[in-house]
């Protein structure tokens, strides 16, 4: 059930995205709020600012995550994939199932910490498939649809787009049919932007095909932008448009196209705060 406005008549919204393994700080992210939105990246496969943290180095190594981070960065992606295969020809077992175990154990902790209620979707390094399993009741898992919050509508959309990167991190690793890292094609992604239709805010895992919004500030790149998510802004102007996904250099970094306030709310991970959206 959607929650309704506070004592005060106002109705207070925390938003995180990248929460990466921070279980501790989201325990207490919807504290103080009538509902806390997650838009995304629960998964800590490899920390870009602690290359000893996440799955990929508790498998293979600080060493082995520290070089994998330089090719990523210096766009070595062919020499990234072979890196990747090397390693993983020494694990023991099949690959996709021991990505899912570690992936289960995180999940486990990061849906337990979420409040009550919590509107999410699904970020680039999340496993949709297993969601059901761990989304406990008051916790709300939307994709390409809406829901009514403090009499505001919200319109979700989860996943990335295709990059040059998917191969080399996980070479394909499927879990229930579904690729890891989540990333999907333009017409899919588009068809869930037109699914949304017009709303007051929409929430997104990725940003607008913006320059100023999508340049990656930690791996020093640009990342993927959606321009259906662009040309839905300018045509439905909803009042705001969340997203992560890009770290940025400044938290929270925000623009307007048109009437719409484009916010990248933080690597949840990093700041350990949400953003606030009151009205």
């Amino acid at each position: 059930m959607a929650p309704s406005p506070g004592r005060d008549g106002r109705t207070r919204i925390h938003v995180v995205s990248d929460v990466h393994g921070n279980a501790r700080d989201l325990a207490r992210a919807g504290d103080g709020a009538d509902a806390l939105v997650c838009l995304g990246d629960l998964i800590l496969f490899l920390d870009y600012a602690d290359h000893s943290r996440g799955i990929f180095p508790d498998l293979f190594g600080t060493e082995n995550a520290h070089r994998l981070v330089e090719l990523r960065t210096a766009r070595k992606f062919a020499e990234a994939r072979e890196l990747g295969a090397r390693l993983w020809a020494g694990v023991d077992g099949d690959r996709a199932a021991v990505i899912e175990g570690a992936v289960r154990a995180q999940y486990a902790e990061l849906f337990a910490a979420f409040p009550t209620p919590t509107y999410a979707t699904y970020g680039n390094v999340d496993m949709p498939p297993l969601w059901p399993e761990f989304a406990r009741e008051g916790t709300t898992v939307l994709d390409g649809e809406r829901v009514e919050i403090g009499g505001r509508v919200f319109g979700f959309v989860g996943g990335g787009l295709r990059t040059p990167m998917i191969p080399q991190a996980l070479n394909f690793v499927r879990a229930g049919g579904t690729p890891m890292p989540y990333e999907i094609g333009d017409e899919e992604y588009a068809a869930k932007i037109e699914a949304v239709g017009e709303v007051d805010v929409l929430c997104t895992h990725i940003p607008p095909d913006v320059p100023e919004l999508v340049y990656d500030t930690v791996a020093r790149r640009f990342e993927r932008g959606s321009r259906a998510l662009l040309d839905a802004i300018r045509r439905t102007r909803p009042r705001y448009a969340l997203f992560g996904h890009v770290p940025p250099s400044r938290w929270p970094r925000r623009m307007r196209i048109g009437a719409t306030e484009c916010v990248n709310v933080g690597h949840f991970a990093r700041t350990g705060r949400p953003w606030v959206l009151e009205w």
